[in-house]
């Protein structure tokens, strides 16, 4: 059985209490603060590598705007397609997009931007319509939260040093 980690364990309370600073923060000016903390969870994903957060961002603020053109294109082609039908080219037209062009420019086309697509597209129908919000929320609130993420880290590891398994025998 695996003990406790004490500097796992610090981390958790300082990352807290970070959330809660943005919760806060984002309620007084009523800002989403969705698009925000999914940056910060596909962060932990990466398993918290600086070098990600770019691909993180700029796929946020790629999948989200992605949304701005459903209404133009699905519009366009429903007329001759039917609208089930008109959504489904918009997609499957994104989705190779991102598939397609992954490997040339990831930093756009990648899982991230898919995702935020994806769960835009259900913010769109639950919310009133703000991409434009999302997208800034999303790369100044995620940037935020990466680097305070990254700042707990760097704190952590310096003020509570991970003990060796030769310091605790």
């Amino acid at each position: 059985m695996t003990a406790f980690n004490r500097q796992r364990l610090i981390f958790g309370a300082y990352l807290l209490v970070l959330i809660a600073l943005a919760e806060l923060i984002a309620g007084r000016f009523h800002l989403p603060m969705w698009p925000a903390f999914m940056a910060m969870i596909f962060f932990f994903v990466e398993h918290m590598n600086p070098k990600k957060a770019p691909e993180i961002l700029v796929g946020a603020v790629f999948g989200i705007a992605c949304i701005l053109l459903a209404g133009p294109i699905v519009g366009t082609l429903t007329p001759v397609l039917g609208l089930e039908a008109a959504r489904l080219v918009f997609v499957l037209g994104i989705v190779f997009a991102i598939v397609a062009f992954g490997e040339i420019l990831p930093l756009v086309f990648n899982n991230y931007a898919f995702m935020y697509l994806t769960v835009t597209a259900l913010a769109m129908e639950l919310t009133h319509r703000t991409p434009y919000l999302w997208m800034a929320v999303a790369v100044v609130g995620g940037g935020l939260l990466i680097a305070g993420v990254i700042g707990i880290g760097k704190m952590v590891a310096a003020v509570h040093p991970a003990r060796s398994e030769a310091n605790t025998a």
